[in-house]
């Protein structure tokens, strides 16, 4: 068990995560029905979050604050498609609220993605829900909670978050009459989720 998230730590995170999304990003694309169909939600966020890899294999972050100011910095200039500059937004708010810490336990961790939700929410003009801005507010609502039980253990908190964030993603076929109309689940949430699912991985 990895109580804290150090700058290291966060970097092998995104590397995870990173890899996880390209190995998955054709089943990805082949859900990406909306807000059009044109089959690159996957490929977009891959691209997105490899031009962050690449900027953090340049340095080793002494601290947490400086690894996700570098992923939020190299993820804001290489956003691709609305999926990639969503995923730049959730990561500005995870950088906000990491600012000036030098490690992250399961409550900073919980707070962060809430600003990222916060911050990815107050960038988009008309919200659409059922797509990866409502996947990523339930699951930092379940950080939240997940903090509060087991402040000192962060794989914990991001276990739960991600698991409320299945049941999430299976109901935004529900949410959106396109997703319902294909049949499929959104695109970009699941994008989200298998990135998370690759930093948890990397924690544990």
């Amino acid at each position: 068990m990895t109580d804290r998230i150090s700058g290291s730590a966060f970097k092998q995170m995104i590397a995870f995560g990173a890899a996880c999304v390209a190995q998955q990003k054709q089943a990805i694309n082949d859900l990406n029905v909306f807000p059009v169909p044109d089959g690159d939600t996957g490929t977009n966020m891959s691209l997105t979050i490899q031009t962050a890899v690449n900027e953090l294999k340049k340095s080793e972050p002494a601290t947490v604050g400086e690894a996700a100011k570098i992923t939020a910095g190299a993820l804001l200039r290489g956003a691709r498609g609305n999926s990639g500059v969503i995923l730049s937004l959730l990561f500005r708010g995870i950088s906000k609220s990491a600012k000036g810490l030098v490690e992250m336990d399961g409550p900073a961790l919980a707070a962060a993605m809430g600003e990222g939700v916060a911050t990815a929410y107050g960038a988009v003009m008309k919200p659409a829900e059922g797509t990866i801005l409502t996947v990523s507010r339930l699951t930092a609502a379940r950080a939240a909670d997940a903090a509060r039980q087991t402040p000192n253990d962060p794989e914990a908190v991001l276990e739960a978050a991600i698991a409320e964030g299945q049941l999430a993603l299976e109901h935004t076929t529900e949410m959106n009459p396109v997703l319902k109309k294909a049949g499929v689940v959104d695109a970009g949430g699941k994008g989200f989720l298998v990135i998370l699912q690759g930093m948890l991985d990397s924690l544990r």
